[in-house]
């Protein structure tokens, strides 16, 4: 599959400089952790999820978790494997049997609830463990975390050559990493335990929602998961664990819970009009920005616009009209691109500083090189847009996608 599949020939030769690569469940880990991004979740009990999963992929989905976990009742678990079982063999038989083009699957992923379930769930699907990614562990703790990736540490070992790695990516969301007193030992042990089990890392993803229950807190649609004062303390004390160079982890940012905002604004709407009316037109451009504000989506893209700031790349999505605006986010611009190829390729001693191509900043090897690696990273993923291009021309101009 590749991000932006969906455009025309004539439309990905007007935005982009650089094409995203194809990537599949077998690419290489750096790459594919950097691939996951906007990452759908469906409750396992829905009717549809397979044909659901088919038909947005035709719109851009690339990611999807299948959820086992909170969004489903305690009295519906059984219920809920049996679904899975079902939803992953039509999709296993779609991806084989489909001959009218296409027939890639986006990256599939299940929460799982416990250890246990873990270990039932890859004996019981069989041979359709092969179309999965991962799984995701709720709750994560350096005390349930061994089960968990030993689980998966016992598969690898065991599985057939041909048969791709399969993923784990914890989410970090419990009280004692929320909680002050016992949130650099919890984040700590969970980092050695993760050290043991590197290969089979995809994400670090945070769980602010259950992170602001434990505070009776929950964010509004006119400020960012960064506005809640404990939870950008324990984000950042995340990102400062996780996220260094050094420890080489992807770091994936919290869900945005909203698809419409029917309530009173209270702060001002968070998107310029100038990038709207410069991609479609004056008219047409006003009313596409007010339909992404009136769907609350000003406050999805500044948050991304945060994470990306803070080195977070990928976010959880539970409503198909976010996709495309967080997909869109991750494309590098022009700019960004040149900026971190120059600093790149300058990389052999001669020179420490020069002036960025743009001629409005300073490139400094060094202390640059890190970020510039992480943006060539991006690119390759999400693709390189033209110089008078942004995210805007990847936003689609029709009305949702409701499913």
């Amino acid at each position: 599959m590749r991000y932006f599949d969906y455009l025309t020939q004539e439309q990905e030769t007007s935005l982009f400089h650089s094409l995203p690569i194809t990537f599949d469940n077998n690419t290489r880990k750096e790459l594919l952790a950097n691939a996951v991004g906007a990452a759908l979740y469906m409750p396992a009990t829905r009717v549809s999820v397979a044909e659901d999963i088919l038909k947005l992929k035709s719109s851009g989905l690339v990611t999807v978790i299948i959820d086992l976990e909170d969004a489903i009742g305690d009295g519906e678990v059984d219920h809920a494997e049996q679904s899975i079982v079902r939803h992953l063999a039509f999709l296993a038989a779609y991806a084989e049997n489909n001959t009218d083009g296409d027939n890639s699957l986006p990256l599939l992923f299940i929460r799982v609830r416990n250890p246990y379930q873990l270990q039932q769930l890859i004996f019981r699907l069989g041979s359709l463990i092969s179309i999965l990614t991962g799984f995701v562990f709720p709750k994560f703790t350096a005390e349930n975390g061994v089960e968990y990736f030993e689980a998966i540490a016992d598969y690898n070992s065991s599985r057939s050559y041909s048969a791709p790695v399969l993923y784990g990516m914890p989410i970090l969301e419990s009280a004692s990493i929320i909680y002050r007193e016992s949130r650099m030992e919890s984040l700590l042990a969970i980092r050695d335990l993760l050290g043991d089990y590197r290969d089979y890392v995809l994400n670090v993803r945070i769980g602010a929602t259950d992170f602001s229950s434990l505070f009776g807190l929950r964010r509004s649609p006119d400020i960012s998961i960064y506005d809640l004062t404990p939870i950008r303390d324990c984000m950042s004390d995340i990102i400062n664990i996780f996220g260094r160079v050094e420890e080489g982890y992807v770091i994936s940012g919290p869900v945005w819970e909203y698809f419409t905002n029917k309530g009173h604004r209270v702060l001002r709407p968070q998107l310029r009009q100038t990038p709207f009316e410069d991609t479609y037109g004056k008219s047409e451009g006003r009313v596409m920005r007010n339909s992404y504000i009136s769907s609350a989506i000003d406050g999805l893209i500044r948050e991304v616009i945060l994470d990306k700031e803070n080195g977070i790349i990928g976010k959880t999505i539970i409503h198909p009209s976010h996709l495309r605006p967080v997909q869109a986010m991750y494309t590098v611009m022009h700019e960004e691109y040149i900026d971190a190829l120059s600093i790149v390729e300058s990389n052999d001693g001669s020179r420490g500083v020069f002036k960025s191509q743009y001629y409005n900043k300073m490139n400094e090897i060094k202390p640059h090189l890190n970020w510039a690696r992480r943006i060539l990273l991006r690119s390759q993923i999400y693709g390189v847009l033209h110089e008078q291009q942004h995210f805007v021309g990847l936003l689609p101009e029709n009305e949702y996608t409701h499913v």
